[in-house]
């Protein structure tokens, strides 16, 4: 299998490991690259200064997209920034190549629907690379939600914050894509996994408002908050979702809190459970995840991956998936310039 690889950040980085880790040696790894930066960066983030990428991972590396299209690779990671995904997608495509796209999908709609025209013309995989659809967690809150052990719902909360100049401590975070407008940053699309879970529990929502903005005095000139409030029906009661988000929280906080008028489910990422409450029945239980690896999330993402290119499994976020998260994300940016509800269903 050869598979080509664009954008070689810390993400691009992590799957290239992965990616060697899975299928060995045997696998041949090509990449696109544009800024061509040798840096070889670790697992806990830092810069190895002794290796250079090619090396440490095997590539053979093309300045031109043409070219490294041109080596017939399988299958193309898109990982470069936000703003770039969906040309680079639409081109693969082209070319007859399965697509994992990493988060989001893309910072607009342009372009969305004819990728998935080409997808399902071409009868293409595709995977949007949401990580946590394999967290443990999520996947015990999606069967406890079922059982109705909480009874009916009444209100979820979702919340995310953490300290953007952390993130990636090799380099200015000012440069991160991910505070930049020109490449499709803020904290909505950079963090749109909190809007992917609210969607893998409930779907689509039928309204979004949204507050917040650059609130901070971090050197950023994008939102680096925002407060969402959606509006949903869900077994034909109304239920307002609320997901509040932030680049400037200490220490980080991920967590999802779900309220039944028979209990409550709380995820909690960052102190590895899931706490399930019903006090009439003096219920309290604890699902806890101790020895819990985040790479591990990444692994099966690609074990996930690669079997839906055998034709072993169909893909988990599919091109319908990625854009249906977008749609939210964007409804929210769109509420939060215009101080307007905005409708999606």
């Amino acid at each position: 299998m050869k598979i080509l690889i664009a954008g070689l950040g810390s993400i691009g980085q992590r799957h290239a490991r992965n990616l060697r880790l899975l299928c060995g040696r045997d696998l041949e790894l090509i990449t696109y690259r544009t800024r061509g930066l040798p840096q070889v960066i670790t697992p806990d983030l830092k810069i190895k200064t002794d290796a250079s990428i090619e090396s440490e991972y095997g590539f053979r590396s093309y300045a031109s997209l043409e070219e490294a299209l041109a080596q017939r690779p399988d299958a193309v990671f898109i990982c470069n920034p936000n703003s770039m995904h969906l040309p680079l997608a639409l081109t693969a495509a082209r070319a007859g190549c399965h697509l994992f796209i990493e988060k989001p999908l893309s910072h607009n709609l342009e372009g969305v629907a004819e990728l998935i025209d080409l997808i399902e013309e071409k009868g293409l995989v595709c995977l949007v690379g949401y990580q946590l659809r394999f967290h443990p967690g999520l996947k015990i809150v999606k069967s406890l939600l079922a059982s109705g052990v909480i009874g009916h719902l009444i209100s979820v909360r979702m919340a995310f914050g953490e300290y953007i100049p952390h993130w990636h401590k090799y380099e200015d975070y000012r440069q991160y894509h991910a505070a930049r407008q020109d490449q499709g940053g803020g904290v909505i699309l950079s963090q749109i996994h909190d809007l992917d879970f609210i969607y893998a529990l409930f779907g689509l929502p039928r309204r979004v408002f949204a507050l917040g903005g650059k609130l901070s005095s971090l050197e950023v000139d994008v939102e680096d908050t925002a407060s969402i409030l959606m509006d949903y029906q869900i077994a034909g009661r109304p239920v307002p979702i609320h997901v509040s988000q932030d680049y400037v929280q200490r220490p980080p906080v991920r967590r999802c809190d779900i309220v039944g008028d028979s209990g409550a489910i709380t995820w909690d990422y960052y102190n590895l459970l899931v706490q399930v409450e019903r006090p009439e029945e003096g219920v309290s239980e604890t699902h806890r995840f101790d020895r819990f690896d985040r790479n591990q999330l990444f692994l099966d993402e690609l074990t996930h991956f690669l079997n839906c290119l055998q034709g072993l499994e169909t893909p988990v976020v599919n091109i319908h998936d990625g854009a249906n998260s977008l749609k939210m994300a964007l409804a929210a940016k769109e509420s939060l310039a215009t101080g307007q509800i905005v409708a999606l269903a």
